[in-house]
């Protein structure tokens, strides 16, 4: 992990930060249950793709991504912390059969969380159009061309 993480003085929050991004760097399918390590229940999860409210939702939500996933992992690039939140820059990379020929996929992106003794609130920004739709046989091209005219 090459991370900058932004000195606080309370170590709780450190601790919290620390055991999300141990978590994140091996989280699978079979390591669901250890979400609730620092999630609290009523957790908010928002992405580009889906909003959900609830440890049980958001398992839920995890399962259906990891189901598929022939392999994915993520890397922690940078940490800024202050009181009660952090946001976690970071490099994800998947390989899914269904997507980009069951290639490797890399994702830059970002997560904003809020948090008292555990997470509350996650909010992941990332391109869903570099995740996904890129990704996909007949929609990709399509979708690159757009990119591609927009940025000229």
């Amino acid at each position: 992990m090459s991370s900058a993480v932004t000195p606080i003085n309370d170590t709780t929050d450190a601790s919290l930060v620390q055991r999300f991004v141990a978590l994140y760097q091996h989280l699978d399918y079979d390591s669901l249950s250890q979400l609730a390590g620092v999630y609290a229940d009523d957790i908010e999860f928002v992405d580009p793709l889906h909003r959900v409210r609830g440890l049980a939702q958001l398992t839920d939500y995890f399962s259906g991504l990891y189901k598929n996933l022939h392999h994915s992992s993520v890397e922690i690039t940078d940490v800024i912390q202050g009181a009660n939140e952090a946001a976690l820059y970071w490099r994800m990379t998947l390989i899914h059969p269904k997507l980009n020929g069951g290639r490797a996929v890399v994702i830059d992106g970002h997560s904003h969380l809020k948090f008292s003794n555990r997470i509350h609130y996650h909010r992941d920004y990332f391109d869903a159009g570099q995740m996904l739709y890129e990704q996909l046989p007949l929609l990709g091209p399509v979708i690159r061309a757009v990119k591609r005219r927009a940025s000229q």
